[in-house]
């Protein structure tokens, strides 16, 4: 499926039929007519929109018929909550889910798919603002891993971990400030909160969160790569129930 959607009617169709959009890039000064329109509906839709020069939008665009509008919509579909949920029960194994806060390059978010596709979990959590979602990008570096596992979007990503909560569910989030990650008991239902590069996970959806766990670093660079940090706290997850199943 092609996620570049061009042209002020198809762009403002896609809108119209609720399709999952990624971004959408607008010629700077393409601001009346249906362009306006275009702009009113991204916005009440929480879509991010950039300006950008029609030359950017020419390299862009796969024909010549952008008409200052280029729309990059998701490769893929997004599966539901309850998806995750019945991949656990169906495998007879405790819930155990990423959710990703703010993740804006493709290319990690991808990765982390992918680690979290070979470590075993159900599924992963996006938020639909300020994040990167499914486009061609992600779905690549993801290695095929997008075939396998659920991967979700929402909202609102506090009221999901409420949710998650609901159904027996610890929620772990990533900080530095937290308590060593081999220490700290990741058994049972799990959710795992990793936040975005830079910017770690907002303070609102770190309240929600139960506990708060760090990986320990022994060298000069204070931090990991947020998709390598994810492989390490989802392999810890598998190592403690390695060892209860032993």
């Amino acid at each position: 499926m092609s996620d570049i959607i061009e042209g002020r009617n198809p762009v403002i169709e896609a809108l119209k039929a609720d399709r999952e959009i990624e971004k959408i890039l607008i010629a700077k000064g393409a601001d009346n007519g249906s362009a306006k329109k275009i702009i009113a509906m991204s916005k009440d839709k929480g879509i991010p929109l950039q300006f950008v020069e029609k030359q950017f939008l020419d390299k862009q665009a796969t024909g010549n018929a952008h008409q200052g509008v280029i729309a990059f919509a998701s490769a893929y579909e997004y599966a539901e909550l309850e998806d995750i949920v019945f991949k656990a029960h169906g495998k007879k194994e405790d819930l155990f889910v990423i959710i990703l806060d703010g993740i804006e390059d493709p290319h990690n978010l991808g990765a982390v798919i992918r680690s979290a596709e070979v470590a075993g979990a159900h599924g992963v959590i996006i938020p639909k603002r300020r994040a990167a979602g499914l486009t061609s990008v992600a779905v690549k570096a993801s290695a095929g891993a997008v075939e396998h596992i659920p991967v979700v979007r929402v909202p609102n990503l506090i009221h999901t971990i409420r949710q998650l909560k609901d159904l027996g569910v610890w929620v772990a989030a990533a900080d530095m400030k937290g308590d060593e990650l081999f220490k700290a008991n990741l058994t049972g239902k799990i959710a795992l909160v990793i936040g975005g590069e830079g910017k770690g996970i907002s303070k609102l959806l770190m309240e929600t969160c139960d506990f708060t766990v760090k990986i320990p670093m022994h060298g000069e660079i204070e931090s990991l790569n947020a998709s390598a940090a994810a492989a390490v706290l989802m392999y810890e997850v598998v190592r403690q129930r390695s060892n209860i199943n032993e």
